[in-house]
């Protein structure tokens, strides 16, 4: 057995783990990080989600390492692609024009620059990155991990990780369940947290859907229809319980279903119809000087292919193989439907020229290396956040909730998607919010911090503190707050209670660009008073 000690040990590569592990190596730590595949990134590169951001995020609202991160891609691209003059002089350049995202990108782009701004740190030696790898076990005394046990999917070799701090940035936070980290999942009820829209009865099976994402492009005049799918037959027929339509269909109802919305796969004028294409388009070739692309390179990301027949977390590994394998599944169902049987607007059926492109995201068939999940385990924390700290309707004229210890923001709406057990779902206006530090604190351990959508939200307010964003800025501020604990030689509870040492972590998050608090010109514009 192998061991390998660190100052900090990061169990998860997502986006918030990336960020985790560059705050505290840019804060002078040595950093083990672990990754469950062979890409860096979660969310933006193995799940193959574009960026979901908020409307003011080319001004304000995020860290300044996420804007980094943001203007390294469209350098990527203005450095290595064949632009059009107009493509490369705008600076707010959006590779794939989706309508989604402000910078629509393809995942190998992403994964790329988040190589590049680790190298330096990994070719000093001061970060290790451990690939194929996975916890498995963790040796906890006195509420101090004192170690993890890791081991490597390919070859079943196992490596024990020291490290002053453990940080928490998988995408269902294993380490909470390995480590006796008091954590809750699914949905709680109305009496646990008083929020408006939480459930009477409390149901931790009752978890968001996941979705598989996929990468296609359209070769008009071309046939690249895929074999039947499996469950193919199931799922043309499937009909949600909160719909009057099967699944696999142009209409649909919205997130509290209550009206139907229709949709369409290319933009038709005077329709008045959404089209899904374009969505998440993340190359277009208009953008291209050279014709290098056959076609428009987009992901399917679709209220058509949200899972929601069984959660993953919490159950059998083969009820969650069953589901995973079900999500992967539904979305070759929605491919093999739009190229056989979606209704065109010409009176015909099915594009054909749909192709699978698993050269875009790493993979032989065309599906992104993992699902993307939408909701982890959520610790404890000494502070959570609750529906009523966010939601417009129940803030009022309250407006925005501020946090003396904040360290960081975000603004999204509480988007629940299909639910696993209730199929509810919802999309509430929500105020900017903040990231208050009690919500990054374990109520009990003292070495053990989150790092991405695993922090003391409750289901309801994860729907707005799981985008991109928001999971790099609980992430960098995991980093610095594991960081500034091992060189003050105080535990991150100290620092919060403590108002000498937190006034000294703030600085150096302020220090560091993380953005805390929401301008005043933003309080003006929503007429609001700071």
């Amino acid at each position: 057995m192998l061991q390998l000690k660190s100052d900090i040990v990061i169990i998860g590569g997502g986006l918030g783990g990336v960020a985790a592990a560059r705050a505290a190596l840019k804060a002078g730590m040595r950093v083990i990080l672990t990754e469950e595949t062979d890409w860096i990134g979660g969310q933006s590169t193995t799940q193959a989600v574009p960026p979901d951001e908020h409307s003011k995020i080319e001004e304000y609202g995020s860290t300044a390492a996420y804007r980094e991160f943001r203007e390294r891609v469209r350098e990527y691209y203005r450095n290595n692609y064949p632009l059009t003059e107009e493509a490369r002089n705008n600076p707010h350049l959006n590779p794939g024009n989706g309508w989604v995202s402000r910078i629509a990108h393809e995942p190998k782009v992403a994964l790329r620059v988040l190589q590049d701004m680790l190298a330096p740190y990994e070719n000093s030696g001061r970060l290790t990155i451990l690939y194929h790898t996975v916890p498995v076990s963790a040796d906890v005394q006195d509420d101090m991990v004192r170690s993890v046990m890791v081991e490597n999917t390919k070859t079943g070799e196992r490596t024990q990780l020291e490290g002053a701090y453990v940080l928490d940035a998988t995408e269902t936070g294993d380490l909470l369940p390995i480590t006796g980290t008091e954590f809750v999942m699914g949905a709680e009820s109305r009496d646990q947290t008083g929020e408006p829209h939480a459930l009477e009865t409390p149901d931790p099976l009752d978890m968001q859907s996941i979705t598989h994402v996929a990468a296609v492009d359209y070769v008009e005049g071309g046939s690249f229809v895929i074999e039947k799918p499996e469950q193919y037959d199931f799922w043309r027929s499937y009909i949600p319980n909160f719909s009057q339509f099967p699944i696999l269909d142009w209409n649909a109802m919205n997130a509290e279903g209550s009206k139907t919305v229709k949709f369409t796969l290319f933009r038709e004028p005077n329709q008045g119809m959404t089209s899904l294409w374009d969505y998440r388009r993340i190359l277009n070739p208009a953008n291209l000087s050279e014709p290098l692309y056959d076609g428009e390179l987009t992901l399917l990301n679709w209220p058509q292919n949200d899972y929601f027949l069984g959660p993953i977390i919490g159950v059998s590994p083969e009820e969650r193989a069953k589901h995973l394998e079900g999500a992967r599944q539904l979305t070759l169902s929605l491919i093999y439907w739009l190229q056989t049987e979606a209704p065109r607007p010409d009176g015909g059926k099915g594009y054909p020229g749909i192709r699978l492109r698993g050269d875009a995201v790493g993979t032989e068939d065309g599906l992104a290396k993992a699902a993307y999940i939408r909701e982890s385990r959520r610790i404890k924390a000494v502070y959570t956040i609750v529906e009523q700290d966010v939601s417009r309707e129940a803030r009022g004229e309250a407006g925005i909730k501020s946090y003396e210890d904040s360290v960081g923001v975000g603004s999204y709406y509480l988007d629940l998607h299909p639910t696993t057990v209730s199929q509810r779902g919802f999309y509430i206006p929500s105020y900017p919010f903040e990231i208050p530090l009690g919500s990054l604190l374990p109520v009990r351990m003292k070495n053990l911090l989150p790092a991405c959508k695993n922090i003391g939200t409750t289901q309801i307010t994860n729907g707005c503190y799981r985008l991109h964003p928001v999971e790099w800025n609980i992430g960098e501020s995991a980093g610095y707050l594991a960081a500034y604990a091992v060189k003050n030689g105080v535990t991150p509870h100290q620092v919060r209670e403590d108002q000498e040492q937190l006034n000294a972590f703030l600085r150096m998050l302020d220090d560091q660009g993380v953005e805390r608090h929401w301008p005043d010109s933003l309080y003006a514009e929503l007429g609001l008073t700071k």
